[in-house]
């Protein structure tokens, strides 16, 4: 169930708190570092909170719901897929969403690809890497990054902004920090080898933000700490 505005901004301004403190520690600019309110399994009035507390994004983990729900959500705000994205979805999430954080294969990147380019648009993607190693999780292995990446460059109708990983479920601290550290050294050595910026890392999420700031995140995609658990 879906709080009333207020709780949700008193969350809001919690977990902002977090992303300070934890800026702080890290020595970096809290302004670096984005929240991603996440509304999927949500209602549309979830995106309008988050247009309303001003952040410029939402994310969605399914192409179908975000079909749905934005029709029936406050324009203004910016649409990412952070979902793995099935090939015979591309279509429609090319022409739904503002950028896709799951582009995890040369398939799909072609079929976005295709699709951006008969929609007349330039669809910013971030490469989803499987830093963690874990079997359970989306996203190309660190060994592919670098020939998944020279195939999105190769595309005119694609840009990369950066890279995307979720850490494996674990009790361990460590796991997490592990795994968003190497996808800050993964994103570092593609960066410094194709000249290609990949400014966004999008890794943390409400349970292990801090780590994920640490670690240079600069999206966090936060869905519980905001609304409550999902029904």
């Amino acid at each position: 169930m879906l709080p009333d505005y207020q709780e949700f901004e008193r969350r809001a301004e919690a977990v902002r708190q977090r992303i300070r403190t934890a800026c702080e520690r890290a020595g970096r600019d809290p302004g670096s570092v984005e929240l991603l309110a996440v509304t999927k399994f949500f209602p549309p009035e979830a995106v309008a909170y988050a247009a309303r507390f001003g952040l410029r994004a939402v994310g969605e983990n399914r192409v179908q719901e975000a079909a749905e729900k934005r029709p029936l959500s406050p324009p203004g705000i910016a649409w990412e897929l952070i979902g793995h994205l099935q090939s015979n979805k591309a279509r429609l999430a090319a022409s739904l969403f503002d950028r896709i954080q799951s582009a995890d294969s040369e398939k799909l990147l072609t079929l976005l690809d295709r699709a951006a380019g008969e929609l007349g648009r330039k669809l910013p993607v971030l490469l989803q890497v499987n830093s963690g190693r874990d079997p359970a999780k989306s996203g190309v292995e660190p060994d592919g990054a670098e020939a998944l990446l020279a195939h999105a460059l190769s595309l005119g109708s694609i840009r990369v902004d950066g890279l995307m990983a979720i850490a494996p479920l674990s009790d361990d601290p460590e796991v997490a920090r592990r795994t968003f550290a190497s996808l800050r050294e993964i994103r570092d050595r593609l960066a410094s080898g194709t000249g290609t910026a990949l400014s966004v890392l999008s890794m943390g999420m409400s349970g292990d933000l801090e780590a994920a700031v640490a670690e240079g995140s600069t999206v966090v995609r936060v869905g519980s700490a905001l609304f409550g658990s999902r029904s």
